[in-house]
């Protein structure tokens, strides 16, 4: 197999840096493409593996992109997603199609950044774009990405991509690649950068800005096969269900267990080698490949049963199947009647604590220190809890549940946080779904967000998250009603209680009644050891809870990073710190402080970025602070400083 790095020129002048892995023999070849700003040649260098598995056993000419302004690519990167970022990749297609070793069609794929915009590439139907298989992405900027979670500011995801963000678009185009020119693009880029943090705290309701590069609700403007991804243990998975529904084009679902990393080493497992479902998709589309792959039925579901939680849990219970269609025809709404659910103490108020939430963690984990849900119970102890009786026979659930609630706030800006969860035998809580929402945004997110009239009772429906759960007899099922998802949601600005009517309340399971009509099983390749690249040396993992008795406060904090010596001859150290905290007396007063640093050495050049960060409410604004440091060697390049106060709309 060939690799070179190439450049795709654009059409303003501007070159794309792009590495090249062609097949030995055999072409002209299809192109399998991926486009990301985590730049190629040193962060995410540990793709490759990937990338050459997809040209040799694919027989593939497999391409990576430095999007515009990121990598070794020329250009300035002012936002994710931006509409500059959509041309050039329609012009990449093109210029990639009419290549001698092109056979014309290509493919786009990604993780997550790299699955939104294979999403939003073929939301622009460029003629040679034939197929897309999306991983770990969504078709909502706004409900469904780290920025805002059901109306609210995310407040531990501040600590992690915005930051890493601002120092990858901070370092320099790789010295090797860019030539003699390289310090004189990145002087450009330091005087240009401005964080894309800003624009996501000034948009805090839906809307243009986040309308941009959202495929829902507008379904049609797909019409190339599309392959989705998606993992239980994921934040993205949402959109799976919907977009597989709406979608008009060739389609296919494959659900696991996963949660946001590599399904063959994501933890939860069970773990799976993708490659090979990646490859059938593409040989069926790109090649006309009649592999069968588009006449098996089209969704592949790992169906999970009673799992007791874990922070690192290693595997979830359960068997892989197919189902035909979706919604299934034996799904059924099963109502459950808040009335008739037990509740100790017998009280439907609830004096809103600010840090309930702490053991449901973070709601788009992925490797470590970002953990999986553990016990509810310590959580349970500050919400409305609603037990059902016993089950005598397995309950099985595939989709959303929903709640629909009367509730009433102490307060015009209140949130609802809500779990579904199952109880075992001897007490323990496993977090089956969640679901949340900034009750201002009652009306939906496309909708002004409005004031809640205090003490009045309004009428909520609240879906949760996707699930698939086979509760077993002898376990319960339980409702948790809480006013904060903390850290994963930013806390309400003030004090409040809620009061919820139970006999005007249900809680809707999608059940599934009988075995899939699909009675073949569907073929799970096992992992291959060794595809992964190595970088432990120095490797480290905190993760912590803290209360402060004094002061009165929570806190949540992760620190990790570690240094890689790639292949290419890269040495990289990279470091993410943070810590969020909310006051136990005044939700209003919380915080999120983050610390994220790459140091990285290119033969005799050395380069180091720092971002530093301070994220602090009051019941009226956020406040932050944002400091950048760069340097070359023992010399500092630059120190810029971003002070700026957004009013806080709603939260």
């Amino acid at each position: 197999m060939a690799e070179e790095r190439v450049w795709i020129p654009m059409s303003d002048g501007t070159r794309l840096a792009a590495t090249l892995y062609l097949p030995d023999s055999g072409g002209p070849w299809p192109v399998v493409m991926e486009a990301l700003p985590y730049r190629k040649d040193d962060v995410t260098y540990y793709h490759v593996p990937e990338y050459r598995r997809l040209s040799d056993e694919g027989n593939f000419a497999v391409v990576r992109i430095d999007i515009r302004g990121t990598g070794s690519s020329n250009g300035l990167a002012t936002d994710e997603y931006e509409k500059q970022e959509q041309d050039d990749l329609c012009e990449a297609i093109a210029w990639l199609s009419e290549q001698e070793w092109s056979n014309g069609n290509v493919g786009m794929y990604g993780v997550s950044y790299g699955g939104f915009n294979s999403i939003q590439l073929a939301m622009e139907r460029p003629p040679a774009l034939k197929a897309i298989v999306p991983i770990f992405a969504t078709d909502d900027r706004y409900t469904d990405d780290v920025h805002y979670y059901g109306g609210v500011l995310k407040q531990l995801d501040f600590i992690d991509y915005p930051l890493y963000m601002v120092c990858m678009n901070a370092l320099p185009p790789v010295p090797e690649i860019a030539g003699e020119g390289w310090r004189d693009e990145w002087k450009e880029r330091l005087e240009t950068l401005e964080p894309w943090v800003l624009r996501w705290l000034e948009e805090q309701n839906d809307g243009a800005y986040w309308r941009h590069g959202s495929l829902r609700p507008n379904y049609k403007r797909i019409q190339c096969p599309t392959m989705i991804v998606s993992g239980w243990a994921d934040g993205y998975r949402n959109a799976s269900f919907r977009m597989f529904e709406q979608l008009d084009a060739p389609k296919r679902l494959f659900f696991g267990p996963w949660s946001h990393m590599s399904t063959e080493t994501s933890i939860p497992g069970p773990r799976m080698d993708l490659v090979p479902e990646i490859i059938r998709w593409f040989d069926r589309w790109l090649r006309d490949d009649r592999n069968g792959i588009d006449e098996e039925p089209p969704i592949v579901v790992f169906a999970r049963r009673s799992t007791r939680p874990a922070l690192y849990l290693d595997s979830y219970m359960g068997d892989w199947r197919y189902e035909p269609t979706w919604p299934p025809e034996r799904a059924r709404d099963q109502a459950m009647q808040l009335a008739e659910a037990e509740r100790t103490p017998d009280s439907d108020v609830l004096a809103v604590r600010p840090d309930t939430g702490i053991t449901a963690w973070i709601s788009c984990a992925g490797s470590g220190p970002w953990g999986q849900p553990s016990d509810q119970r310590p959580d349970e102890a500050f919400s409305l809890v609603y037990d059902w009786p016993r089950l005598t026979d397995e309950l099985e659930i595939l989709g959303h549940p929903v709640l629909r609630v009367s509730i009433a706030s102490s307060a015009p800006v209140a949130h609802l946080s809500v779990k579904l969860c199952d109880v075992f035998e001897d007490g323990t809580s496993s977090l089956v779904a969640r679901g949340f929402l900034n009750l201002t945004h009652r009306n939906g997110h496309a909708s002004p967000p409005q004031a809640l009239e205090v003490q009045a009772p309004y009428d909520i429906e609240l879906e949760l998250d996707a699930t698939s759960w086979i509760f077993e007899p002898g376990h319960r099922v339980r409702l948790d009603v809480a006013g904060t998802d903390w850290p994963n949601a930013w806390p309400p600005p003030e004090p409040l209680s809620l009061t919820v009517d139970r006999a005007s309340s249900t809680l809707s399971l999608p059940v599934l009644k009988g075995p899939s009509p699909a009675t073949i099983a569907p073929v799970i390749h096992p992992v291959r050891h060794g595809t992964e690249a190595e970088s432990d040396d120095g490797s480290h993992l905190s993760l912590r809870h803290e209360q402060d008795v004094l002061e009165r406060t929570s806190s949540a904090s992760v620190d990790h990073g570690g240094l890689s010596l790639h292949e290419n001859g890269v040495k990289m150290n990279e470091h993410y710190s943070g810590k969020v905290g909310v006051s136990m007396d005044d939700p209003g007063a919380a915080w999120a402080e983050g610390d994220n640093s790459y140091e990285i050495t290119y033969g005799d050049v050395t380069v180091s970025v720092r971002a530093r960060a301070h994220l602090r409410s009051d019941k009226d604004a956020f406040a932050l602070k944002l400091t950048l440091d760069v340097g070359e060697g023992d010399n500092q390049v630059t120190t810029r400083t971003w002070e700026r106060r957004f009013p806080r709309r709603l939260q």
